[in-house]
Protein backbone atom coordinates (compact mmCIF):
# COMPACT_ATOMS: atom_id res chain seq x y z
CA UNK A 1 0.00 0.00 0.00
CA UNK A 2 1.22 3.35 -0.84
CA UNK A 3 1.26 6.02 2.12
CA UNK A 4 -1.66 8.23 0.43
CA UNK A 5 -3.50 4.80 1.08
CA UNK A 6 -2.21 4.48 4.67
CA UNK A 7 -2.65 7.88 5.80
CA UNK A 8 -6.02 8.63 5.60
CA UNK A 9 -6.55 4.98 6.93
CA UNK A 10 -4.45 5.28 9.98
CA UNK A 11 -6.30 8.61 10.81
CA UNK A 12 -9.92 7.33 10.27
CA UNK A 13 -8.96 4.54 12.86
CA UNK A 14 -7.00 7.28 15.57
CA UNK A 15 -10.78 9.43 14.89
CA UNK A 16 -12.79 6.41 16.09
CA UNK A 17 -10.84 5.39 18.60
CA UNK A 18 -10.85 9.19 19.56
CA UNK A 19 -14.47 9.48 19.18
CA UNK A 20 -15.14 6.20 21.26
CA UNK A 21 -12.87 7.86 24.24
CA UNK A 22 -13.79 11.52 24.39
CA UNK A 23 -17.42 10.62 24.00
CA UNK A 24 -17.89 9.49 27.73
CA UNK A 25 -16.23 13.05 28.87
CA UNK A 26 -17.89 15.01 26.54
CA UNK A 27 -20.76 14.50 23.68
CA UNK A 28 -19.77 18.14 22.03
CA UNK A 29 -15.82 16.98 22.07
CA UNK A 30 -16.42 13.70 20.60
CA UNK A 31 -19.01 15.45 17.87
CA UNK A 32 -15.90 18.03 17.05
CA UNK A 33 -13.86 15.11 16.79
CA UNK A 34 -15.89 13.36 14.36
CA UNK A 35 -16.51 16.11 11.82
CA UNK A 36 -12.73 17.57 12.20
CA UNK A 37 -11.72 18.15 7.91
CA UNK A 38 -9.30 15.18 8.37
CA UNK A 39 -9.47 13.65 4.77
CA UNK A 40 -10.09 17.12 3.04
CA UNK A 41 -6.22 18.02 3.40
CA UNK A 42 -5.14 14.80 2.66
CA UNK A 43 -7.19 14.70 -0.51
CA UNK A 44 -6.11 18.10 -1.72
CA UNK A 45 -2.50 16.62 -0.68
CA UNK A 46 -3.61 14.44 -3.73
CA UNK A 47 -4.68 16.25 -5.90
CA UNK A 48 -1.90 18.93 -5.54
CA UNK A 49 0.93 16.45 -5.94
CA UNK A 50 -0.91 15.03 -8.89
CA UNK A 51 -1.38 18.28 -10.90
CA UNK A 52 2.31 19.59 -10.10
CA UNK A 53 0.15 22.19 -7.66
CA UNK A 54 -1.60 23.27 -10.74
CA UNK A 55 -4.18 26.42 -9.58
CA UNK A 56 -7.16 26.18 -11.96
CA UNK A 57 -7.30 22.58 -10.92
CA UNK A 58 -7.18 22.99 -7.17
CA UNK A 59 -9.53 26.20 -7.54
CA UNK A 60 -11.94 23.45 -9.44
CA UNK A 61 -11.18 20.57 -6.79
CA UNK A 62 -11.68 23.28 -3.75
CA UNK A 63 -15.12 24.73 -5.76
CA UNK A 64 -16.30 21.02 -5.76
CA UNK A 65 -15.12 20.63 -1.90
CA UNK A 66 -17.50 23.58 -1.16
CA UNK A 67 -20.45 22.02 -3.04
CA UNK A 68 -19.85 18.65 -1.42
CA UNK A 69 -19.87 19.83 1.88
CA UNK A 70 -23.66 21.00 1.19
CA UNK A 71 -25.16 17.62 1.09
CA UNK A 72 -22.82 16.27 4.14
CA UNK A 73 -24.30 19.14 6.10
CA UNK A 74 -28.06 17.98 5.14
CA UNK A 75 -27.09 14.77 6.18
CA UNK A 76 -25.86 15.81 9.47
CA UNK A 77 -29.45 18.13 9.92
CA UNK A 78 -31.17 14.55 9.01
CA UNK A 79 -29.58 12.69 11.85
CA UNK A 80 -30.72 15.21 14.08
CA UNK A 81 -34.16 15.66 13.64
CA UNK A 82 -34.08 11.51 12.64
CA UNK A 83 -33.50 11.18 16.57
CA UNK A 84 -35.66 13.83 17.46
CA UNK A 85 -38.43 11.79 16.43
CA UNK A 86 -37.21 8.59 17.86
CA UNK A 87 -35.41 7.03 14.69
CA UNK A 88 -33.33 3.57 15.51
CA UNK A 89 -30.06 2.96 14.11
CA UNK A 90 -30.51 1.56 10.41
CA UNK A 91 -33.56 3.90 9.12
CA UNK A 92 -32.00 7.10 10.78
CA UNK A 93 -28.83 6.24 8.81
CA UNK A 94 -30.72 5.33 5.61
CA UNK A 95 -32.67 8.31 5.56
CA UNK A 96 -30.12 10.35 6.34
CA UNK A 97 -27.69 8.68 3.36
CA UNK A 98 -30.99 9.05 1.25
CA UNK A 99 -31.26 13.06 2.28
CA UNK A 100 -27.46 13.11 1.11
CA UNK A 101 -28.25 11.80 -1.97
CA UNK A 102 -30.84 13.57 -3.09
CA UNK A 103 -29.17 16.99 -1.78
CA UNK A 104 -25.66 15.82 -3.82
CA UNK A 105 -27.83 15.00 -6.97
CA UNK A 106 -30.05 18.16 -6.81
CA UNK A 107 -26.68 20.24 -6.99
CA UNK A 108 -24.85 18.16 -9.37
CA UNK A 109 -27.83 18.77 -11.50
CA UNK A 110 -28.13 22.84 -11.13
CA UNK A 111 -23.98 23.11 -11.13
CA UNK A 112 -23.92 21.45 -15.02
CA UNK A 113 -27.02 24.20 -15.73
CA UNK A 114 -25.19 26.87 -14.28
CA UNK A 115 -21.91 25.70 -15.76
CA UNK A 116 -23.24 24.32 -18.64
Amino acid sequence: MKSSEIIPLAISIVVIILVAVIQRYSKLFAAVTATMPLTIPLALWIVYASTDGDQVQLEDFTQSLVIGTIPTLCFTLALWLGTRQGLKLLPLLVMSYITWGVVLLILVGVRKILVG
